[in-house]
C-alpha cells in the first residue's frame, strides 16, 4: 500500500476509536444522515478506468450503490471514506458484499487519468469503480444530486487542492438515495447500515 493508504489507515483508527461518548442510536434505523426527500438516481455516462463508457443507472441497477466524488491526491475525506467502506465490506459475507457497488467519480480529471485512478482505488478494493470525464459534466451531475461544485484551491505556485462535497450518496434498490454519509462516518456506522440499505427496495 502506498503512503496515501497508510496515512488513511492511521487516521481511520483515530476516527473509529475517538467517539465513545456519542449517543446510541436505534438499531432498526439507518445511522446515516437522512435526506428531507429521497434523491432519484441520476442517469449519467462517464469513462471507467478501462476507458469504457460506464452508464451509471444501467450498471448499478439492482445494487446498493455508494457514490462518491473525490480525487486521488485528497489528503483526508477520500482515502478515509474508501478505507472505511472497503474494511467493512471485507467483514461481510460474500453474498452480502456482492450486492454493493462502490463508485468514485474523480473531481480532478486533469491529474486523475485512468491509470492513476485505478492504482489508487486498488489500494482499497479492486472492485471499486473509478470514473472520469469533463469537469463541467461532473459538476452538472453533482448539481443534480444537490452537491456543491468543485473548487480549486491553489497551494504554492504549481499545485492545488480540490474543494469538493465529502458525502457518500447511498442509492438503494428502489433507485433512490434516502441517506448520505459525511466525512467522519465510522466503520461501525457502515457495518450497521449496509445490511439495512440492502433490504430497502428489495424485490422492486
Amino acid at each position: 500500500m502506498n503512503r496515501v493508504g497508510i496515512v488513511a489507515l492511521l487516521v481511520l483508527g483515530a476516527l473509529n476509536t475517538g467517539c465513545a461518548g456519542r449517543q446510541e442510536r436505534r438499531p432498526d434505523e439507518l445511522w446515516g444522515t437522512k435526506l428531507p426527500a429521497p434523491l432519484h438516481k441520476v442517469d449519467f455516462t462517464l469513462l471507467d478506468t478501462d476507458g469504457q463508457e460506464y452508464r451509471f443507472s444501467e450498471e448499478t441497477e439492482g445494487y446498493v450503490t455508494l457514490l462518491f466524488f473525490g480525487y486521488t491526491r485528497c489528503p483526508d475525506a477520500c482515502p478515509i471514506h474508501m478505507a472505511n467502506i472497503a474494511a467493512v465490506l471485507k467483514t461481510l459475507a460474500p453474498e452480502v458484499a456482492s450486492q454493493v457497488k462502490v463508485v468514485m467519480v474523480t473531481v480532478d480529471p486533469e491529474r486523475d487519468d485512468a491509470a492513476q485512478l485505478r492504482i489508487w482505488l486498488d489500494n482499497f478494493d479492486s472492485a471499486f469503480v473509478g470514473l472520469t470525464g469533463e469537469i463541467e459534466y461532473i459538476n452538472e451531475i453533482q448539481r443534480m444530486l444537490m452537491l456543491g461544485p468543485v473548487i480549486k484551491e491553489a497551494v504554492g505556485s504549481d499545485d492545488y487542492l480540490v474543494g469538493h462535497a465529502s458525502q457518500v450518496v447511498a442509492f438503494t434498490r428502489d433507485n433512490l438515495a434516502h441517506t448520505v454519509y459525511s466525512f467522519g462516518t465510522r466503520q461501525r456506522d457502515w457495518a450497521h447500515d449496509i445490511p439495512i440499505l440492502i433490504g430497502i427496495g428489495r424485490g422492486t
